[in-house]
């Protein structure tokens, strides 16, 4: 993982975040039912941060139940798109929150709820309006389709005090390239939860490729 080496200071969140490896599951619980075993998988193979996207009508109850069962895993919500969600994550437990693409409105409601935000930008110019208004760790989404690494290099200079996380179309080995760049802390995926697997309640599967991501955390830490 690169050196959190950039101009503005990290909220305390995502420092804990960083610490626990460079890579983010980002999850779609559709069943409830699956969200335990999901997360028991994942935390056995090591990887100690999940993303839960608001993508589904149980992703609430997902956040509570898996920060009741595991109070040791950092567990944001994503795709947060709208400022009433904010409070509803902030009440389900969710200790960050990461959206799609920058919105002020939406960047003013999670910092009177005091709740991180990592957002979302696709291009300079929302990159500027983010850093205008205090963000300087964003999500760059979706991250192969819009330039991918190549994007992520061009944006280095201009925006020296930024870091990102590449996430949208990264699979373990695009992962290795974005990690080797300097202005990337983290990527986000969901390459290790194959969506067959998932439905079949396949475990083994999910937890052999969580392990592989752990292991390439291992080896960018530091």
């Amino acid at each position: 993982m690169s050196q959190i080496k950039h101009g503005s200071a990290l909220p305390a969140v995502f420092k804990a975040m960083l610490s626990r490896g460079p890579v983010v599951p980002v999850i779609v619980i559709k069943d409830i039912n699956q969200a335990l075993p999901l997360a028991q998988a994942l935390c056995e193979a090591g990887l100690g941060v999940l993303e839960i996207t608001m993508r589904s009508e149980c992703a609430l109850d997902a956040i509570s139940a898996l920060r009741h069962r595991f109070p040791d895993l950092l567990i944001g919500a994503g795709t947060l798109r709208l400022v009433e969600q904010v409070r509803q994550v902030v009440n389900a437990g969710a200790q960050f929150a990461v959206s799609p693409g920058y919105d002020q409105a939406l960047g003013a409601a999670c910092r009177e709820q005091g709740l991180d935000l990592l957002p979302g930008v696709a291009t300079a110019g929302e990159l500027m309006q983010a850093n205008r208004d205090g963000f300087y760790f964003v999500k760059l989404f979706p991250a192969e389709a819009i330039g991918g690494q190549a994007l992520v290099q061009s944006l280095a200079s201009p925006f020296s005090e930024t870091l990102f996380c590449p996430t949208g179309g990264i699979d373990a080995a695009k992962a290795v390239g974005y990690l080797g760049l300097s202005n990337v802390a983290c990527v986000g995926g969901s390459w290790m939860i194959p969506a067959t697997s998932l439905a079949n309640s396949d475990w083994t599967v999910i937890r052999n490729l969580a392990r592989q991501a752990q292991s390439l955390a291992r080896a960018f830490a530091g």
